[in-house]
């Protein structure tokens, strides 16, 4: 049958005579470039045999040894970490947001403190924010009868604003700048400004000392906050960011308190993080409605998402198209959703399977910041005559800020594979080569003779399968003449 011819075809051309499978592993054992196997077989001492027995399989288990431990190590993805610092001819200014720590104008709230709540209902999306009980009814009351009140529009109009009578002197790098070369924002103290928001090319600092040079008057008289929710200062908080990005108060604005001048100088920072699994960063995540990926803008596209499909609105404080949310929707809907995203950790921030994870690379400002009395006494003098205002109203009310470069330098912070495939190779060559006298080529002769032996095998197991049964044996299974004539009879 069929075996049969593959017994006899096996036999005949792929099965080797004992001594010609002797005389091959005798040639290989002989002529292998893996060293010391020749010695082991050629040799006639059963002594020197054995010593060099043992020297093999020593060395053959210390290249394992050390081939499992530089996978373990390149498996458990380790990084570097590498510091350099770039002079360069000139660097970028970055973007700066400024805001007053009173938030509203005085006769616009005079009869309506009720707003710092509901705007901090609003911000609350930003920034947590818990309302006490002793609010719930007045601010019940307020919703109720003032359905149409857009909380938007009365902060961009009765908010802090930016004006010749506010901002008294801006110069940058020796050029004048104005309030229209500030862009308006909305943040958590309301209405805020930001400086550079487009990138311009222009703007530029070639020499260090220098740079943005501002003279604020908060105008305490005609700004307001409520101490019972804890704002309780007064002068003006800023936040130095990539122009590309939002800025971003929490934790991170520098205070400004009026009669003080404050000189901040800034450094650049660039760090790059490596992707998933060497590092937290994932580089194919791009943003819908930011230029370039940061936490915070995903954190706030995050929220919008949810925002926009709980409540059917989005706020306007947050990226995105959709309809804005009016203050009812804001309190019985945006709020509880927001609260819901935190406990519920549906944005979340950090490793690479958090909703957010750190970016590839970002650009963070490291500030020095130090404080000086503003104003000697001639200095007073002065500005009193030219603002026609009394020497205590100048203590209470300007606040001067200089921003620099502290050099015209930047620091670039890698994180780099602590050990790659090409170095991964180079180790398990090295320790092959050491220890054995092995390479490449020796592992393709090893893997040959590895086939040739399990082929071998496989050809002895189909010579020694049982024979396939005869179902063509007539005796068996097919009826004979006698049974035949039988069978016609018996019809």
């Amino acid at each position: 049958g069929i075996l049969e011819k593959i017994r006899l075809y096996l036999i005949k051309k792929l099965l080797p005579h004992l001594e010609d499978r002797r005389k091959y592993h005798q040639e290989f054992a002989s002529s292998t470039s893996f060293h010391g196997v020749h010695n082991i077989v050629q040799t006639r001492s059963k002594t020197r045999k054995v010593l060099w027995l043992l020297v093999v399989a020593g060395c053959l288990a210390v290249v394992i040894w050390q081939i499992c431990s530089r996978f373990i190590y390149y498996f458990s993805w380790p990084t570097t970490t590498t510091v350099v610092v770039q002079y360069v001819e000139n660097v970028k200014f970055p973007a700066v947001t400024f805001c007053n720590l009173n938030r509203f104008q005085t006769h616009a709230v005079s009869n309506l403190r009720i707003i710092f709540v509901i705007w901090n209902i609003v911000s609350g999306v930003l920034q947590k924010f818990a309302t006490e009980d002793k609010y719930s009814q007045e601010l019940n009351d307020f919703l109720h009868g003032n359905q149409n009140f857009s909380i938007k529009e009365f902060t961009r109009k009765n908010g802090f604003y930016l004006n010749s009578s506010t901002l008294l002197e801006c110069e940058f790098f020796g050029k004048p700048c104005y309030p229209q070369d500030f862009e308006h924002v909305f943040t958590e103290y309301g209405n805020c400004f930001t400086f550079n928001h487009n990138d311009l090319p222009a703007r530029r600092v070639s020499l260090s000392g220098r740079g943005l040079h501002l003279l604020f008057d908060v105008q305490q008289e005609k700004f307001t906050d409520e101490p019972a929710l804890g704002h309780t200062d007064a002068g003006i908080t800023f936040v130095i960011h990539s122009p590309k990005e939002l800025p971003r108060f929490d934790g991170l604005g520098l205070l400004t308190p009026v009669g003080t001048h404050a000189q901040v100088a800034i450094r650049q920072l660039k760090s790059i993080i490596q992707e998933y699994p060497w590092g937290e960063c994932k580089p194919d995540i791009k943003l819908q409605y930011h230029k370039i990926y940061s936490t915070n803008g995903c954190l706030q596209e995050c929220k919008a998402r949810y925002i926009q499909d709980w409540c059917g609105c989005l706020p306007f404080i947050l990226p995105g198209n959709g309809t804005e949310c009016d203050l009812l929707k804001f309190y019985n809907c945006v709020y509880p959703a927001v609260y819901d995203i935190e406990i519920k950790g549906l944005c979340t921030v950090g490793t690479h399977n958090s909703t957010c994870p750190t970016p590839c690379e970002e650009t963070d400002y490291p500030t020095t910041i130090t404080y000086s009395s503003f104003g000697g006494e001639k200095a007073i003098k002065y500005f009193s005559t030219k603002l026609k205002k009394s020497p205590e109203y100048i203590r209470q009310n300007l606040v001067r800020i200089d921003i620099k470069y502290h050099d015209l330098s930047y620091k670039i912070t890698q994180q780099q594979k602590a050990l790659t495939i090409s170095e991964l190779l180079a180790d398990v060559g090295g320790q092959l080569g050491l220890f054995c006298g092995a390479s490449m080529i020796t592992i393709v002769e090893l893997l040959e003779y590895i086939f040739t032996n399990f082929c071998w095998m496989c050809i002895f197991i189909l010579l020694k399968a049982p024979e396939m049964p005869q179902w063509n044996n007539p005796s068996q299974n097919q009826p004979t003449h006698k049974e035949k004539k039988k069978g016609i009879q018996e019809c």
